[in-house]
C-alpha cells in the first residue's frame, strides 16, 4: 500500500492550575477558538472545543507523527502565552500539568461533539472532578488521587 491512512480521534480534557475558575464568559469563546487554531497548527483538526470556568474539552483528529503529549504541550504553552498577552489581569494563569486523552471510534463523534458543546448545561448537574473520575473509569484507568489534580 503506497499511502497510510489514519483516523486518530481523541477526546481531550484538561484543567486550569488548581482548577481555578479563570475562564470567564469573555475569555471562553476566544480561548476555545485559539485552542482550535493551535490544534490545526500542529497538523490536527479540532472537531469541537468548549469548556467552563476551570477546564476545557477538545475533540480532535490528530496526526500519527505527533504524539498526544507533543500536541498538548504545544497548545497549552501557546494558549497560556496568548492569555498572558491579551489578558494582563490573568498574569498568573496556568494549565494543570496533566490531561486526559481518550480515543474514540468514528461512531462516537456525534455524541461526544454534543457532550462538548453542552458543557455549561452538563456542569450544572455534575462537577468536573466527578466528570473526570467517570471518564477515567470508563476508560479502565485507575485514579491516582494524590497526583490527580497537578
Amino acid at each position: 500500500m503506497a499511502h497510510s491512512y489514519t483516523n486518530l480521534l481523541y477526546h481531550i480534557v484538561f484543567s486550569t492550575k488548581n482548577r481555578q475558575e479563570w475562564i470567564d464568559d469573555q475569555l471562553g469563546p476566544d480561548l476555545h477558538a485559539y485552542l482550535g487554531r493551535a490544534v490545526k497548527d500542529m497538523g490536527g483538526i479540532a472537531l469541537a472545543v468548549n469548556g467552563v470556568a476551570d477546564h476545557v474539552h477538545i475533540l480532535a483528529k490528530l496526526r500519527p507523527d505527533k504524539s498526544v503529549s507533543q500536541v498538548l504541550s504545544s497548545i497549552k504553552a501557546r494558549s497560556s502565552g496568548w492569555i498572558h498577552r491579551t489578558r494582563p489581569d490573568l498574569a498568573v494563569f496556568a494549565w494543570q500539568t496533566g490531561y486526559g486523552a481518550f480515543t474514540l471510534g468514528p461512531g462516537q463523534v456525534p455524541d461526544v461533539t454534543r457532550y462538548i458543546q453542552n458543557q455549561k448545561e452538563h456542569h450544572r448537574r455534575e462537577p468536573y472532578d466527578q466528570e473526570l473520575r467517570k471518564m477515567l473509569r470508563r476508560a479502565g484507568l485507575d485514579v491516582d488521587e494524590p497526583f490527580y489534580w497537578e
